[in-house]
């Protein structure tokens, strides 16, 4: 057995990208178009990031959320190398509670971190153009119990006027890892930039320890996030 043979040999860790994803009937038009356009563009990227990763491979899960909230991907993540994304449709409420309730089971090794065991800690990227309508806090509450969700990397995308800033923070730790968008070019280029950032610096192998690691890693996303606020707020004028 050959050298390269040995290195190919050695298992990649794996490191999960979920996308929470508002589909009530406010995000309908010209909103769900956009996140259904820049998901769909930005495949090709997280692609080339699994790829050029020798630490990580990238797998997808999708939960949309409205009347209740369900896993578009089906019962575990989906590798990046064979994941197809089928274009969202908004309709109904604001069931982030439920969709808490959804992330929080999945969130385990008897579920979707079953082969994760060791590897990366997840992304979770939220999006959202509104209130939750379900009691939400609660399902929140218990969602920040765990471990999973503590340790992972998260930022939230604030779509449009009506979006509730505090209620993402809430969800991602503070207001530096929120970004809000007014217009469909700008909430495109967001969802490209933060899916691909956000997967480039979680699957990074760092030399510290386990809650230095989730400081130091939220913390370059967040200085990101910071530097790319401006450039997107002041490209494109195509309000919803």
């Amino acid at each position: 057995m050959s050298l390269n043979d040995l290195v190919e040999a050695i298992p990649r860790k794996t490191m999960v990208l979920f996308f929470l994803i508002d589909t009530s009937g406010s995000m309908s038009g010209s909103k769900i178009g956009a996140v259904n356009t820049a998901i769909d563009e930005v495949i090709p990227e997280l692609k080339d990031v699994s790829a050029a990763n020798a630490d990580a491979q990238l797998k997808i899960a999708v939960l949309e959320f409205d009347n209740s909230a369900r896993w578009l991907t089906g019962d575990e993540p989906v590798h990046i190398d064979s994941f197809c994304w089928k274009y969202a449709e908004a309709g109904g409420n604001t069931a982030l509670g439920d969709a808490c309730i959804k992330l929080n089971n999945a969130l385990s090794v008897k579920t979707f971190m079953q082969d994760a065991v060791g590897s990366f800690a997840p992304v979770i990227i939220l999006l959202s153009d509104g209130e939750p309508t379900d009691e939400y806090e609660r399902s929140l509450e218990e969602l920040k119990k765990n471990n999973w969700f503590k340790a992972s990397i998260k930022a939230a995308v604030a779509i449009g006027n009506d979006a509730n800033k505090d209620c993402l923070a809430r969800f991602t730790g503070s207001l530096e890892s929120v970004l809000e968008v007014h217009n469909k070019t700008g909430l495109k280029q967001l969802i490209k930039f933060v899916s691909v950032r956000a997967s480039q610096v979680a699957s990074r192998s760092v030399q510290v320890n386990a809650s230095q690691e989730v400081s130091l890693k939220q913390n370059v996303l967040n200085e990101q996030l910071t530097q790319i606020k401006e450039i997107i707020v002041q490209n494109g004028s195509d309000e919803w």
